[in-house]
């Protein structure tokens, strides 16, 4: 057959192939937002920021957690450092966490990772690796790597070249611990404040357990776009912090103190959520609030009113 009668077969297909599914779907330009949505069982988690002004112990924190309704915790390692250095025992969280029905999606920590000076950051994968270890006693899966070091006016400003190389460097330390370390999007640094700056990183650091942890509060504050999300690979995104903010203050001058509950302020939650879920997501909400009004306040009342917020901004199954 000749090559102009091949593509003429290909196109005479390719029209019948359109006439049937024209016929199958009579609107098939139908809008992403007219179509069902399928989903998915979506688990959602309380990070402990949220009840921080209470100063509550860590068994405290679960027990909160778990009487509210959510399904995972997001400790700090603070926190759980201060548990053992009392004397407490990890094998007893673990067990209060199984007896609970909640898992340790995620942990807050502050690990140096990102410095130039190389003896820091020999330190700083010594306190990831530290961290990691405490976290992987209670069951923890993975731990935030946020770019401390990096992140105020007079710290260290490493290209991303170089920040790919020792994201990886974490991940390796990551690797031999058993517990993942995310990525973390901080929108207030002049480093990894943008979703394009994380998306680099994560891609170029090359390796299997590479992913990111945004929030919607940094993406905001950072200057990047919520449409950007949909240029990550979702299955990357295992934790999401799911939080909401005021129109005033300005995002130039907003702060973490002004986090409000989900559908409280003038975020797109309910758009963009459906948007991540359409594109595949299917990882945990994890509420983060530094508010200090709110740490004034019953903790059990915060946790369970911050957990019918989340509910009331995601769609319906």
């Amino acid at each position: 057959m000749k090559r102009r009668d091949l593509l003429a077969a290909a196109v005479a297909a390719g029209v019948a192939g359109t006439a049937l599914s024209s016929a199958a779907d009579p609107s098939p330009d139908r809008s992403a937002s007219t179509q069902s949505l399928a989903v998915p069982p979506l688990r959602l988690c309380l990070n402990t920021s949220t009840l921080r002004g209470q100063k509550l112990t860590v068994p405290e924190q679960i027990r909160i957690a778990a009487q509210a309704g959510y399904d995972a915790i997001e400790p700090w390692l603070g926190d759980l450092q201060k548990y053992v250095e009392d004397g407490g025992q990890t094998s007893d969280l673990r067990k209060q966490l199984e007896d609970s029905g909640l898992t340790v999606e995620s942990a807050i920590g502050f690990a140096r990772w990102i410095v130039d000076d190389p003896e820091q950051r020999a330190a700083g994968l010594e306190t990831a690796r530290r961290d990691m270890g405490l976290l992987a006693e209670i069951g923890g899966k993975r731990i935030a790597a946020p770019p401390v070091g990096a992140h105020g006016p007079n710290d260290d400003r490493p290209d991303l070249p170089t920040i790919a190389r020792r994201y990886r460097a974490l991940l390796e330390v990551g690797a031999a611990e058993g517990v993942v370390p995310q990525l973390e999007l901080w929108g207030f640094s002049p480093t990894l404040s943008r979703l394009g700056e994380l998306a680099y990183v994560a891609v170029e650091a090359g390796h299997r357990d590479a992913c990111v942890l945004p929030d919607f509060y940094h993406i905001y504050k950072g200057g990047s776009d919520f449409a950007g999300l949909l240029m990550i690979e979702a299955s990357r995104m295992h934790v999401f912090h799911i939080n909401d903010y005021p129109a005033d203050p300005p995002r130039e001058t907003i702060s973490d103190k002004d986090r409000v509950y989900p559908g409280d302020g003038v975020c797109p939650l309910r758009e963009s959520i459906t948007q991540l879920i359409q594109h595949g997501f299917a990882g945990v909400f994890s509420l983060e609030l530094f508010n200090p009004q709110y740490w004034q306040q019953d903790a059990l009342e915060v946790a369970k009113t911050g957990l019918e917020k989340m509910r009331a901004v995601l769609p319906a199954p």
